[in-house]
């Protein structure tokens, strides 16, 4: 078991150092941005998956799937208000997977909030109520 989770541990290294290089020589190759700021996350780098994810909010300032991130890597430093905000920009851009958004552990500190409670609370009912309607 021991050896397994080393392993994994130097995967991850790996992966990190693979795209580092990579955005070394582009910073602004956004799918690699993508990859190293989940890598980073994965591995307990909250602060340097952060700034990946601000990066891209910058590159990419209406990508529903970015704001999520960003909202997602927020709730991991427990700023929850700038997780809140980053959220509601991704469900206003488009994001809908609102089944994961319910479960994803990156946002615990942001569901134990009360905003958070009232404003998913709205949303599952009118998610609910367009479903219907088709």
């Amino acid at each position: 078991m021991r050896r397994k989770s080393r392993n994994q541990a130097g995967k991850k290294d790996f992966e990190i150092s693979f795209y580092e290089g990579l955005i070394e020589m582009n910073p602004n190759f956004v799918e690699a941005l993508i990859c190293l700021g989940n890598a980073y996350t994965q591995k307990g780098l909250f602060n340097r998956g952060l700034e990946i994810d601000l990066k891209l909010s910058k590159l990419r300032p209406y990508d529903p799937l970015v704001c999520y991130n960003l909202s997602c890597s927020y709730s991991l430093l427990n700023r929850v208000e700038e997780s809140l905000s980053c959220l509601k920009k991704s469900i206003l851009l488009g994001y809908s997977d609102f089944q994961y958004l319910a479960k994803d552990r990156d946002l615990e500190n942001l569901r134990s909030d009360g905003r958070f409670k009232k404003f998913f609370s709205k949303i599952n009912k009118k998610a609910l109520s367009a479903s219907k309607a088709v």
